[in-house]
């Protein structure tokens, strides 16, 4: 059994049934992506259209796999990524969500989106306060070629454990907000929530999603960043 065979049984253990496991490829050999689809999995995350690319065309044998996009999204690259990507999770304004529902209908295709959130304050992180968001509720309702499920959020950097737990109660019940308002097109089933250090607190709150790329993989060799 290969290490990241290893790995993904004991994160299972962890998660119920119904959450959906993301591992996140970013920077991960082709080679890795199939240990870990031969050990069940089968929603891969990226957060780079031009990667992420190459890595559709490599594995594209493979019938069932899910792509999701984790990264931000720039304007430029949102065709592409509609192209690539049956989820994208990193919404993060109106204006995006309106260009991604355009280039939708010209594509003909219903992409699962997520909307990406900041409950509490981060200048480091893309997404809507929630003061923001809550006015462009019936706007974003209007994108009907976009299948918006839910929120994702990430946290910021240096919470502790009860203040990391309580920014993610307050996504779910957020979400909860929206939903009670029934919006049409606003469907908020999914939160996608939840990353290596922080998953098992994600799910404690509810998350339906978690993004987890370091915990399976390892760490990327220096100079490489962090994988979530």
């Amino acid at each position: 059994m290969s290490l990241i065979t290893k790995r993904l049984a004991t994160i299972r253990q962890q998660l119920p049934a119904q959450v959906r496991l993301i591992a996140v490829t970013k920077q991960v050999s082709v080679e890795a992506m199939r240990e870990a689809y031969d050990a069940g999995v089968r929603d891969f995350g990226e957060s780079k259209v031009q990667e992420a690319q190459a890595k559709v065309a490599q594995l594209g044998e493979l019938p069932d796999l899910n792509w999701h996009y984790i990264g931000h999204l720039q304007a430029n690259k949102a065709k592409k990524a509609l192209e690539l990507f049956q989820w994208i999770h990193t919404c993060d304004s109106l204006k995006l969500a309106q260009r991604l529902n355009r280039l939708a209908i010209e594509l003909s295709l219903q992409p699962q989106v997520c909307l990406q959130v900041k409950v509490v304050p981060d200048p480091n992180k893309f997404g809507w306060a929630i003061p923001e968001l809550l006015p462009d509720l019936a706007e974003l309702n209007q994108c009907d070629a976009l299948k918006i499920q839910g929120l994702m959020t990430i946290l910021p950097s240096g919470l502790s454990e009860p203040e990391s737990l309580a920014v993610f109660e307050r996504t779910r019940e957020l979400a909860q907000k929206i939903r009670e308002q029934s919006w049409s097109n606003l469907q908020m089933q999914e939160l996608s929530m939840g990353m290596s250090e922080d998953y098992p607190l994600a799910v404690q709150a509810g998350a339906t999603m978690v993004r987890l790329g370091r915990i399976i993989f390892g760490e990327r060799t220096k100079g490489e960043g962090r994988v979530p």
